[in-house]
């Protein structure tokens, strides 16, 4: 009886400890805000709800609190200490079997060889070199044919499909002068690679996202369920980059890594810059405009290439893709570990929505610009290419290459009738410009 007593009293104790612990949290929440936690499982009820619409959820969150910090389940410790925050060992241990030990799943010195090596690839030769010669070849050779083709036809197309094979082909053709050809024809083949490579991010970063690790790390330990087709698809990836290393001595992880940075991130920034245009006239006729201005003062004719100073100059529509990008970066997530205990000046009040102001759920490209002129925000308030010694080495590169593209498109095609949310695609019909409208 004083067994069962004693038991009683503490399994008590413990309900009105984790309530009062639960309840202390919630009282220091109406101040700070941030992520809901409960007792014992902290944010797991709200993760499991949320983990198909992390981005939304998250940029949710930090908009109620104040200094634009939330917790998690315990204070994050961050300041402007570069080598005390890397990847981390889960990081890498989740993407290794991918991406191996390359640049964006490496730390310290390894990362540091990888980066210097890595920018000699992006110099302002290489880039124009990247402008005229591939960029522009791909787009009339295999883009402006695929749709005009669809135009005439009236086909519904996946304009993020077409994007992604774009993309892929580019990189493949610039960093290793390798032609996958997925583009090829009237653009409805895919190679058995592409397949692969797009199965092997899908199902690695399915991982970040499982609620039980251990499921996934089951089915891999027993080559079941999606990590059998997750090592299938990532044995196809690595037989093309040994290839690739056969002919060009590139290190396998850094081929896989520059695949992924070419063809992931601009083709995802475009689908979303595309679906925001089709419901904004506005921000087509100011591009429009744009275009023209540059056409009158270069003699060029619609339907050509524009250069790389053209392309620079064109401030509105690099205005009207970073705004696409603040609202859907094509990266919305990086994640670091901390080494070393350290502070965040987390105590300096900045105010609700300091960061972009009230309308921050707007679509308006004239918030990146200073009397007309395109006017770069600071990386730590715009980090869709990154901040610090980790920047995107080749930024300069995709705004290129998303303005080429997205200049050449625009002044030819109407954008129409989309029909599927882009999880499963950007479902359109595209339909010719007359020139009379574009004047």
């Amino acid at each position: 009886m004083e067994l069962f007593t004693l038991q009683t009293f503490l399994f008590f104790s413990f309900i009105f400890l984790s309530f009062r612990l639960y309840f202390s949290i919630s009282n220091k929440r109406t101040l700070n805000k941030g992520f809901k936690h409960y007792p014992i499982v902290g944010i797991l009820p709200d993760f499991i709800k949320n983990r198909r619409r992390f981005l939304e959820w998250s940029t949710e969150t930090l908009q109620s609190c104040p200094t634009n910090t939330a917790f998690l389940y315990r204070p994050p410790k961050v300041r402007t200490n570069f080598e005390n925050y890397p990847k981390g060992d889960k990081f890498i241990f989740l993407l290794e079997d991918f991406l191996g030990r390359g640049i964006f799943n490496s730390d310290g010195e390894l990362w540091k060889v990888q980066r210097k090596t890595a920018s000699y690839e992006f110099n302002t030769k290489s880039l124009r070199n990247f402008v005229m010669e591939n960029v522009g070849s791909e787009i009339l050779s295999r883009l402006v044919p695929t749709l005009s083709k669809a135009s005439k036809s009236e086909q519904v197309l996946d304009l993020q499909d077409i994007l992604e094979r774009f993309a892929f082909d580019n990189i493949c053709k610039v960093a290793f002068n390798v032609d996958p050809g997925c583009l090829e024809g009237d653009g409805t083949g895919r190679s058995e690679f592409m397949r692969a490579f797009e199965d092997a991010a899908t199902f690695s970063a399915e991982r970040f996202r499982s609620v039980f690790p251990f499921i996934w790390k089951i089915q891999k330990l027993l080559n079941i369920g999606s990590e059998r087709v997750l090592r299938n698809s990532i044995q196809i990836v690595h037989e093309f980059a040994n290839d690739i290393i056969r002919t060009r001595m590139e290190a396998k992880d850094i081929v896989i890594s520059f695949i992924l940075a070419g063809r992931d991130t601009t083709s995802s920034a475009l689908s979303y810059f595309f679906w925001l245009l089709s419901s904004r006239p506005d921000v087509q006729k100011k591009i429009l405009k744009e275009l023209e201005s540059i056409r009158v003062r270069s003699g060029k004719s619609i339907g050509d290439i524009y250069s790389f100073d053209e392309l620079r100059d064109m401030d509105y529509l690099q205005a009207a893709i970073s705004e696409a990008m603040r609202l859907y970066p094509p990266v919305p997530i990086d994640t670091k570990s901390c080494s070393n205990d350290d502070i965040l000046p987390d105590g300096t009040f900045i105010g609700k929505e300091c960061i972009w102001g009230e309308n921050c759920n707007e679509y308006l490209p004239e918030r990146w610009l200073e009397n007309g002129i395109y006017r770069p925000e600071n990386m730590f308030k715009f980090p869709v290419f990154h901040a610090g010694p980790r920047m995107c080495l080749g930024k300069d590169m995709a705004y290129i290459q998303m303005k080429s593209i997205a200049a050449s498109v625009i002044e030819r095609f109407h954008v129409l009738s989309l029909t599927l949310r882009m999880k499963d695609g950007l479902h359109v019909r595209v339909k010719e410009r007359c020139v009379d409208v574009i004047n």
